[in-house]
């Protein structure tokens, strides 16, 4: 993939802020929509602020040099979700889920600490291109179920599903036209032209509808500006004051249910830093190296859910517009964190992003998604897939992630992705795989 601008490069201050604009609304939908899912009153305002500074914390542990924005984390809502359920107050709740935040931080911390003095030669060997390729390809393709069914939805439960679809295609054949067909500036902000055609519609449609009293043509929910957030209900206030009703049953409760899980996110960790290391053509397991990604993403999920109340992980969708813009310009990262922190002080703006339809940001997935999948299978380009053992290898991983095949041990579920890439190590160590010498090269 051919970079506009690399990862050391520094675009204009004008350009820079638009570039921003665009990673925002690549990873808004997904980080904000982890606390509405959770309820129990976890603010949105609060979670896009703990992503910010997150991702600042990423950013200084890895020197700056890996271009991507940490979002709230969906593999953790399990945990978050026992952690209000076993506490003795929502107060308490929140206080949970600091704990668990701090726990699953340790878990990075540690694993970090090993690979500072063992190195990463062993996840070459344990996940060469022939497991890690696919890996990639169903992280893409496992979430496009989602945006298929946000291209019919919307906020509003009588829109009608085709004129949902519409807005939809409209913001992706946009997005599509202005990546491919756009010249200089325009080629680089695919997924702002994109958004900003289909929402225009999408308004056309819904004050259309207003006027002549059709619901299925509100597409939009303007009613949101009515109860606007202007300050963000940061988690550790709350938290402070449920600690006196922790006890040690209850942390070991809490612990129990999120540092499992920090262990399956390890896998997912690697899979989007070796999919990113893929687009911008340098080894993040070298340099900055994988401790560092660790310690970033570990220490910067803590500090997110110290602010949000969710931990945050590497974002798909931050890499997907990497790779779709050509911009992998890690300052433009570092002002979209920026971003992300001002704009949850600014109540306007962020509800006016969260307005943004399902429909029209399903248009923009379509394609997030679609480049994440394609960069993975990309890394299999040179494996021998006439040696049935390689065959295999890509079969197994492919089928469970794409599948949906989860394993579950009471409070903690080992994700699709995760058990897809258990699998893949273990049919290609049982095969041999390492033994092969397409994969030697």
């Amino acid at each position: 993939m051919k970079l506009t601008y690399n990862v050391q490069d520094k675009p204009s201050f004008g350009k820079v802020l638009v570039f921003a604009l665009q990673q925002l609304l690549a990873i808004l939908a997904a980080t904000i929509a982890v606390p509405s899912i959770i309820g129990n009153g976890m603010s949105q305002s609060a979670a896009l602020f703990g992503a910010g500074v997150g991702t600042l914390v990423y950013l200084l542990f890895t020197k700056f040099k890996s271009p991507v924005f940490l979002g709230s984390s969906f593999a953790f809502l399990g945990s978050m979700g026992a952690a209000f359920a076993g506490a003795a107050s929502t107060a308490a709740g929140y206080s949970g889920l600091l704990i668990g935040a701090i726990g699953a931080g340790l878990v990075y911390v540690i694993i970090a600490l090993i690979v500072k003095f063992a190195g990463v030669k062993w996840i070459a060997k344990l996940m060469p291109a022939v497991v890690i390729g696919p890996t990639v390809a169903i992280i893409g393709l496992s979430l496009a179920g989602n945006a298929v069914g946000d291209l019919k939805a919307a906020k509003v439960a009588t829109a009608n599903p085709y004129i949902c679809l519409l807005c939809g295609l409209v913001t992706l054949a946009v997005t599509m036209l202005c990546s491919v067909f756009g010249k200089k500036m325009l080629k680089m902000i695919p997924f702002i032209m994109g958004i900003l055609a289909g929402y225009v519609l999408a308004a056309i449609f819904t004050v259309i509808g207003a006027a002549a009293d059709v619901d299925a043509l509100k597409v939009i929910d303007f009613s949101a500006f009515q109860n606007m957030q202007w300050v963000p209900d940061f988690t550790f206030v709350q938290a402070f004051k449920g600690f006196k009703e922790v006890t040690a049953d209850y942390v070991i409760t809490v612990l129990v249910a999120y540092v499992p899980v920090a262990f399956v996110v390890f896998a997912e960790h690697i899979a989007d830093h070796k999919n990113l290391s893929s687009i911008i053509e340098k080894d993040l397991l070298e340099d900055p190296g994988l401790h560092r990604t660790l310690l970033g993403d570990g220490v910067g999920s803590i500090a997110g859910a110290f602010f949000g109340g969710c931990p945050n992980t590497t974002y798909g969708e931050s890499v997907g517009c990497v790779a779709i813009s050509g911009n992998a310009s890690v300052v433009t990262i570092f002002t979209t964190a920026i971003l992300a922190i001002v704009a949850a002080f600014v109540a306007p703006f962020t509800t006016l992003l969260a307005t943004i339809p399902n429909c029209v940001m399903g248009g923009v997935c379509m394609a997030l998604y679609g480049f994440i999948a394609v960069s993975g299978l990309k890394m299999i380009q040179k494996v021998d897939l006439e040696d049935n053992r390689n065959l295999f290898v890509v079969s197994v991983i492919l089928i469970a992630g794409i599948g949906g095949l989860v394993v579950a041990f009471g409070k903690i579920t080992i994700t699709s992705i995760a058990c897809a890439l258990i699998l893949g190590i273990l049919t290609n160590i049982m095969l041999g795989g390492n033994k092969n010498k397409s994969e030697e090269r």
